[in-house]
């Protein structure tokens, strides 16, 4: 019976043969199968009733075989984008799938990645000034270690994206929800932030001198090692934000939070409670 079973399966899994996913859902179901056979033959059954019982337990698998071969097929159709070490200059890169895409090391000064998707794909070391990465998804990206002057992120998707030790010089966040992105040893002084929302981020040793975040959302975030001189928050929402010094409150470091504006910021307790013991001028703060 254990042949009938394996040829009833052959027969389903036939127009599929060379799949790797495929022919492991068949191994498991034949096991599966005789398993089940053998405990109905245990329950008194004759060969067909506990045969055709068998194949009745496992309802429509021709369409699951189907479902499980197509999404085979469209992995294996996925091919690596490896353009690194190109030159690229003003690509059209506009509303590509290229995820873990290479592009290190490559020249792509003002190439438009404009809806494009490119998850967990690498941007070390390039230079992509002027680039569009306008409603792009860059979940997982690397983009640390290179020139990003004058490069326009507007509505993108950050999520787990690297941009430490980066260039961001005139560099344009808008409408963006920033999540769990590292921006460390950054000089963002010359950077723009508009309507964001920064969830998880870390600044870690950046510099944000001069900074605007009016208005802006903060839940998380860490500013810790980081020059904040003339920083505004004014508006601005920080939950469970932390401001720490290098190793000790420096002079230095008392001075540059007194030079944060937080007009009108919102607050929860425990991040007011730490600026107000640093001496940042809270008195136009609300705490919730």
């Amino acid at each position: 019976m254990n042949e009938k079973l394996n040829k009833y399966l052959n027969g389903v899994f036939a127009p599929y043969d060379g799949i790797k996913s495929v022919t492991e859902l068949k191994a498991d179901l034949l096991s599966d199968l005789q398993e089940r056979f053998r405990e109905l033959k245990a329950e008194g059954r004759d060969d067909e009733t506990a045969f055709e019982m068998t194949i009745d337990s496992i309802g429509d698998i021709e369409e699951t075989v189907q479902e499980v071969a197509n999404i085979s097929r469209s992995l294996e159709r996925q091919v690596v984008t490896n353009l690194s070490a190109s030159n690229l200059v003003k690509s059209d890169f506009a509303g590509v799938i290229a995820h873990k895409g290479k592009f290190a090391a490559s020249a792509l000064r003002g190439s438009d990645f404009t809806g494009a998707d490119l998850t967990g794909s690498t941007f070390a070391s390039s230079d992509v000034r002027e680039a569009r990465f306008d409603g792009a998804n860059l979940t997982d990206c690397n983009l640390s270690t290179l020139d990003i002057a004058n490069a326009s992120f507007n509505k993108s998707i950050l999520v787990r994206t690297n941009f430490s030790k980066s260039g961001l010089d005139g560099a344009k966040f808008t409408g963006v929800k920033l999540t769990d992105v590292t921006f460390s040893m950054t000089d963002l002084r010359k950077t723009i932030f508009e309507n964001c929302i920064f969830d998880g981020v870390e600044f870690k040793s950046s510099d944000l001198g001069g900074l605007c975040f009016d208005g802006q959302t903060f839940i998380g975030v860490k500013f810790d090692k980081t020059s904040l001189n003339e920083v505004s928050f004014k508006g601005a929402t920080l939950k469970n934000v932390s401001f720490q010094a290098f190793f000790s409150l420096t002079n230095k470091y008392y001075r540059s939070i007194k030079t944060i504006c937080f007009d009108g910021a919102i607050m929860d307790k425990l991040t007011y409670a730490a600026l107000k013991g640093m001496g940042a001028d809270l008195s136009k703060v609300t705490v919730r």
